[in-house]
């Protein structure tokens, strides 16, 4: 009988498992994959998340890797331009892009160091209840044989097409359509470093990752993905003709294309109901945004330590367990409805008035751009960056004229 069951070894899961491991506890992880193995993924990891993993000993891991730093940003929308990087963010002066063939096996590693027992090739295909509470999972292993796993229990860190969900009938609810669809693959030959750039409904997104290769990645409207698909290689390189021409140019000379393009069609932007008699959901599992501000693999650290530590106060009986996951959830919902908002306002590729007139103000403000890049990396809350009051503070720093002065999404100017 193990404690804890979590179904899902990546950015999610295995951190849930090592902590709990770490407090004591047994643990159980599974995972239809083998590792090290590559994801359909976003890489990017902002300060707050590269926080957590300094925390539990791993960045020193992560950095032996040779992925490089990036310490300076670059993004823009239509013409308003703005480059900088966050002040430090509990010590942290960097930020990564690193593989997920790297990433996910140091954090499946580190669960084992704990004492977590991890199963690979085991794919999950039901959840057990008895009296109205789940009691374990129900899989296929590796060579085909069917098995039962029992726990006190179940964490289902399994993405967005969760069979834990799916199982405990978890509901969603705040539903955003998804905006768009993502092409990426890896670059040699280039020196861009970071930059987020759109332009005319297109998106395109950079970042050094490991081996001396730039990820480059696009993003469209879904109205646009079967032309985008009748000429990937074509349609990739005129986002980036369109969006920045110089850079276009400079791909079109100098970059390699080293790997097969890998397409994302996103799920839609949801939270889940997250929380149940012994279960509960963490990860694109519970709670699911677009790629656009990068901000998956940061709130998986985040939220999935958040998890650990509510399930060690219910498995101590210093707390009822279901209270205990119950405010997991609250917290989640609440701490992350800044990133959530900012993400599906930035995914639709037409940002409303209100957010044009914001930036043009911040990239004339050396002060807020701080802020703006301390939102971006998780270390100034959007609600205040946002806040009226301090727009209003900002637009008469720079002058805004009084009729530009766009308060709220729904264009209140004063």
């Amino acid at each position: 009988m193990y404690d804890v069951i979590v179904v899902g070894a990546r950015c999610s899961g295995s951190p849930v498992a090592m902590l709990l491991a770490r407090y004591g506890y047994r643990v159980l992880v599974v995972d239809r994959a083998t590792f090290p193995s590559d994801t359909i993924s976003t890489h990017f990891i902002h300060q707050a998340g590269l926080a957590r993993l300094n925390a539990w000993g791993l960045l020193g891991r992560l950095q032996a890797t040779g992925v490089p730093p990036v310490r300076h940003m670059r993004f823009s929308i239509a013409d308003i331009y703005t480059e900088g990087f966050a002040d430090s963010v509990e010590g942290l002066t960097e930020v990564y892009c690193p593989r997920r063939t790297v990433l996910d096996k140091i954090l499946v590693d580190a669960a084992r160091e704990a004492g977590a027992e991890v199963i690979e090739r085991f794919t999950t295909t039901d959840v057990l209840f008895e009296g109205g509470r789940t009691a374990g999972i129900r899989g296929l292993a590796g060579d085909g044989t069917e098995k039962e796993f029992r726990g006190r229990f179940v964490v289902g860190a399994d993405g967005s097409s969760s069979t834990v969900a799916a199982k405990v009938n978890a509901e969603f609810h705040r539903v955003i359509p998804a905006a768009g669809f993502v092409y990426y693959s890896y670059y040699s030959g280039l020196d861009w470093g970071h930059h987020n750039r759109i332009r005319d409904e297109q998106q395109f997104a950079t970042c050094p990752t490991n081996d001396g290769l730039h990820m480059l990645a696009v993003m469209r409207k879904p109205d646009r993905y079967r032309e985008f698909r009748a000429d990937v290689e074509g349609s990739f390189q005129s986002v980036f003709d369109r969006v920045v021409p110089e850079l276009g140019e400079d791909l079109r000379a100098r970059g390699r294309r080293e790997e097969n393009f890998r397409a994302i069609r996103y799920a839609d932007n949801y939270y889940r109901q997250s929380h149940g008699p012994g279960w509960a959901l963490v990860g694109d599992a519970g709670y699911h945004k677009d790629p656009i501000t990068g901000w998956g693999i940061t709130d998986a650290f985040k939220y999935g330590e958040m998890l650990a530590d509510h399930l060690h106060l219910g498995l101590s009986g210093e707390r009822s367990i279901d209270d205990a996951v119950a405010e997991y959830a609250r917290r989640r919902d609440e701490e992350s409805a800044g990133v959530f908002q900012l993400t599906v306002t930035m995914a639709s590729l037409t940002p409303p008035p209100f957010f044009y007139s914001a930036l043009n103000a911040v990239s004339q403000s050396p002060d807020y751009l701080k802020k703006f890049f301390a939102m971006v990396a998780g270390g100034y809350p959007g609600e205040e960056f946002f806040a009226p009051q301090n727009l209003e503070k900002l637009y008469e720093e720079v002058g805004t004229p009084p009729e530009r002065r766009l308060l709220t999404a729904s264009g209140v100017a004063h």
